[in-house]
């Protein structure tokens, strides 16, 4: 079973990189984020060819912002749409939604990014974590939490973590909400398959981030032991973030029980260029 996550930035003006992606890499289970789209306007959007394809979807979307989405091949039962019991600002946000495929229960998440240390959206995203924690503990034993977690596991998960220094993603406060999760037995697959190599998932649009490969890993597939052990392959498959029209986020892939393409990885092409001198580089909105 093919599992990939993948923060589209706007699935409308995503449609000419999606479906040909959907046909070329053929996951089983797709988790969306960033979808932006009210859940009629995504169906009359992507309706017919998601279900072309064999997809059941399962959608929490809203004007504009936000928005998450499960695609499924392998059964789409006891869905819940938003996180219970999260906390708004000030209203309930589209970034949940869950069901159980192929025996496991997989969350698709846009964690709030926090936007600065301290603010009061900061404070609403860890109480937003605080929930998440809480939902899975209660929740079934194989679980697969999927997203745009917007936290950067490790300084390794940065191309420079003196550029990230004063921003979110990387406080402490918020590496600890990774780790509450952690502690329920939930398993970093993609850097547990690849401990020691430079892995991102995200490179802003502005400043030839890309190119230069200046990115960070906030993309995560979060598996429970026995969903864990059943990984032949994880990776990122960059290729879709290149050429005309890009997310500015990279699909996260897991395979698990067989892997189609081989253990590939970590990044699906690597990049070419040689990784950035510390200090060489600045975060656009610092220049």
């Amino acid at each position: 079973m093919r599992i990939a996550t993948w923060n589209v930035n706007s699935v409308k003006q995503r449609v000419p990189r999606l479906l040909p992606w959907l046909d070329q890499r053929k996951p089983d289970v797709v988790c969306l984020q960033e979808t932006k789209l009210a859940d009629d306007a995504f169906t009359a959007l992507l309706g017919d060819e998601l279900a072309g394809r064999g997809y059941e979807v399962a959608l929490n979307g809203e004007l504009q912002w936000n928005g998450v989405a499960i695609l499924s091949k392998v059964g789409l039962d006891d869905v819940v749409v938003g996180l219970p019991g999260a906390p708004g600002f000030p209203h309930p946000e589209a970034r949940a939604v869950s069901a159980t495929c192929g025996g496991i229960r997989v969350h698709s998440l846009y964690v709030p990014n926090g936007r600065t240390p301290d603010s009061d959206h900061y404070k609403y995203k860890l109480a937003w974590l605080a929930t998440l924690r809480d939902v899975v503990e209660k929740g079934p034993t194989d679980v697969l939490v999927c997203g745009d977690i917007n936290i950067a596991p490790a300084d390794a998960d940065l191309f420079d973590p003196e550029a990230y220094i004063g921003q979110t993603h990387v406080t402490a406060p918020e590496r600890q909400a990774l780790a509450d999760l952690h502690a329920l037995g939930l398993r970093d697959v993609v850097r547990e398959r690849w401990p020691n190599e430079r892995v991102f998932t995200y490179w802003d649009y502005r400043a030839g981030m890309f190119h230069k490969d200046l990115g960070m890993r906030i993309d995560l597939q979060l598996a429970s032991g026995a969903v864990a052990d059943r990984v032949k392959a994880a990776w990122v498959d960059r290729l879709a973030r290149k050429g005309t029209g890009p997310s500015d986020h990279a699909p996260v892939m897991v395979d698990l029980d067989d892997a189609p393409d081989g253990d590939i990885g970590p990044m699906v092409p690597p990049p070419s260029g040689k990784p950035a001198k510390k200090g060489s580089a600045k975060l656009p909105q610092g220049q």
